[in-house]
């Protein structure tokens, strides 16, 4: 922080225009660069081992090439910035050439869609988003609702950032910190607490979610302390993701903010439902 430059990954689908139009709010927030990166998929990648004159192959990958700069110049032309606004077009693996783009240019965030289409949509992560979640360095915008009709539809007053206490809990919590300053929205904190109902032959204190929760409270102060912030926190019991996503749309929340290893995947227990939690959630989901 502050968002200094933003990296927003381009198919020319419905929902990376979305994407690309809260790039453009932020943009406006922080005066922010952006740069709008298509991928250029190499024909071998997809033809694989057909027997394909090289001629021919030349030849289609020249008319992708000319159809996808068109559109990538055409992309929210009349809506992005042009002094903020650079359009790069790329060829190979989508998902290590947006990574590797971001790292190189030190992009501040990264805003991408899920992809996911059809009746299962809830239970798929495209493949290249959850590729550039477990590789990029910086923190990745994302979450299936990111369809948004205008810039002025979007709006930024409530920020929830989900800790579970664990190694990125701290990091998670300064961004959605400095991000809530820096947008004039408020921070709200939420935490799950484990159910432990259900665990046959064993005794649970009749109180035991009034002491989980009490003891969570203790360590959300103490976090909260140590990192000088003040905010609320609230506590629900249940499957983690699923406590998470009700509580952010309870607040509700334009924003969700969760903690995650750059460089080996998601820790701690949001490591096992971080991805439930950007299918499940009812806003744009920020993995730090």
């Amino acid at each position: 922080m502050p968002v200094k430059h933003i990296l927003a990954p381009v198919d020319f689908s419905d929902r990376s225009e979305g994407a690309g139009r809260y790039a453009e709010a932020l943009s406006r927030i922080f005066r922010c660069r952006i740069t709008l990166l298509h991928v250029l998929t190499p024909p071998h990648y997809e033809i694989g081992a057909m027997e394909v004159g090289g001629a021919v192959l030349e030849e289609l990958f020249e008319q992708r090439s000319r159809q996808a700069r068109k559109q990538l110049s055409e992309f929210l032309q009349s809506e992005m910035p042009d002094d903020l606004t650079n359009r790069v077009l790329l060829e190979g693996d989508p998902a290590s050439r947006i990574v590797q783009l971001a790292h190189d240019e030190e992009v501040s965030l990264i805003i991408m869609p899920t992809h996911g289409y059809g009746p299962f949509r809830r239970f798929i992560l495209g493949s290249v988003t959850a590729k550039v979640l477990h590789d990029a360095d910086c923190p990745v915008w994302t979450g299936v609702h990111l369809a948004a009709a205008s810039v002025e539809a979007i709006h930024l007053k409530t920020i929830a950032a989900a800790i579970d206490f664990g190694p990125q809990s701290e990091r998670a919590l300064m961004w959605a910190s400095r991000f809530a300053e820096s947008t004039g929205a408020v921070l709200k904190v939420i935490h799950a607490t484990p159910n432990l109902e259900g665990k046959a032959g064993e005794y649970f204190d009749p109180d035991w979610k009034q002491h989980l929760e009490a003891a969570a409270r203790d360590e959300a102060g103490k976090l909260l302390d140590r990192l000088n912030l003040k905010a609320e926190v609230r506590f629900k019991n249940g499957d983690p993701a699923r406590a998470v996503c009700e509580m952010a749309k309870e607040l509700p929340a334009d924003v969700l903010v969760i903690g995650r290893g750059s460089a080996s995947g998601v820790f701690g227990r949001m490591r096992a439902n971080a991805y439930s939690i950007i299918r499940l959630s009812h806003c744009p989901v920020v993995s730090v």
